[in-house]
């Protein structure tokens, strides 16, 4: 079968066509043939050899997204979907390989159908970033009415977050750069305010005590730990766990916790047919143009997800 991905660890140039065997689904997994593979930042880091297991061995694919049809079911496997099914998952590519491939083999418990309605390239910008939202909302812990500030606001997993804290009752205060303000605010946004190291100091310019809990998916850090009250909490999608002053929590999330999470991965999936959350994408680009995608990708400033298109 075809793939995409590293021999060697560099940029977007060393990515390239491999011939790899196709994998066999084994008992307690599901083979999907992929149409669509989710352009994601950690697929740069694996790329460069910064998110890739000490035992592993090349070749190394990219890709936590993925969207196809269930083309094989393990023996035994315990599953709702029938091969042929259209469905999206979350890949972590860690001994075996990931989404840029024509197929992926995954837990069962990674996949769910697609959303109705939404395109394969569509549902392949869902499954990383939404659970990586929900996470995020589910180690917070807050009750409806509760304040929450957004960083990183437009981009996918922050985008996810303003909607899915909305859909849970919270007030939601993020930033936005002038270009990007109307999309905040059309996500669900109670309050938008300008992006940047003045953004605590903003917020508490509105909310004095400081907000309940933040999530940090610009990577602020400490410029970001003012806006949040006393024993109030943070989420960091870049690491950093720890106390900091006037008692404020910092917990770092990583999404391969939530992987084989299909409750909630399904939940993503309803609300996405719903119209609950807004399922962006970038740029479509064919398979073979991974490159372009890659430096599009290190380029920054995407507004939804590049997709790789089979």
């Amino acid at each position: 079968m075809k793939a995409v991905g590293v021999t060697q660890f560099g940029g977007p140039e060393s990515l390239h066509m491999l011939d790899l065997p196709v994998p066999e689904a084994s008992p307690g997994e599901i083979r999907i043939k992929v149409s669509a593979a989710g352009v994601n930042a950690i697929d740069s880091l694996i790329r460069r050899g910064l998110a890739v297991a000490p035992t592993a061995v090349p070749p190394f694919v990219p890709g936590m997204d993925a969207a196809g049809v269930v083309d094989q079911i393990g023996q035994g496997t315990e599953t709702d979907l029938r091969v042929g099914d259209r469905v999206m998952a979350i890949v972590v590519p860690n001994q075996s390989h990931g989404a840029y491939a024509q197929y992926v083999t995954v837990p069962a418990r990674s996949v769910v159908k697609a959303p109705v309605g939404a395109s394969d390239a569509q549902a392949a910008s869902l499954p990383m970033n939404g659970l990586t939202a929900r996470l995020a909302l589910d180690t917070l812990g807050l009750a409806p009415g509760q304040t929450l500030a957004v960083t990183g606001a437009a981009g996918a997993v922050g985008g996810y977050v303003i909607q899915l804290a909305k859909d849970d009752g919270l007030k939601v205060i993020a930033d936005a750069s002038p270009k990007d303000e109307a999309l905040v605010k059309e996500l669900g946004a109670d309050l938008v305010l300008p992006r940047g190291p003045e953004y605590a100091q903003q917020v508490r310019a509105h909310v004095p005590e400081g907000v309940d809990a933040l999530v940090d998916a610009a990577s602020l850090g400490e410029l970001a730990t003012p806006a949040v009250r006393d024993q109030g909490m943070m989420v960091s999608v870049r690491g950093g766990d720890g106390v900091r002053e006037r008692g404020v929590v910092i917990k770092s999330i990583v999404v391969f916790s939530y992987a084989q999470e299909q409750v909630k991965l399904d939940r993503l999936r309803q609300q996405a047919k719903d119209g609950q959350l807004t399922l962006r994408v970038a740029q479509v680009l064919p398979f073979d143009q991974a490159q372009q995608a890659h430096q599009l990708l290190d380029a920054g400033g995407l507004r939804g997800r590049i997709v790789l298109q089979l």
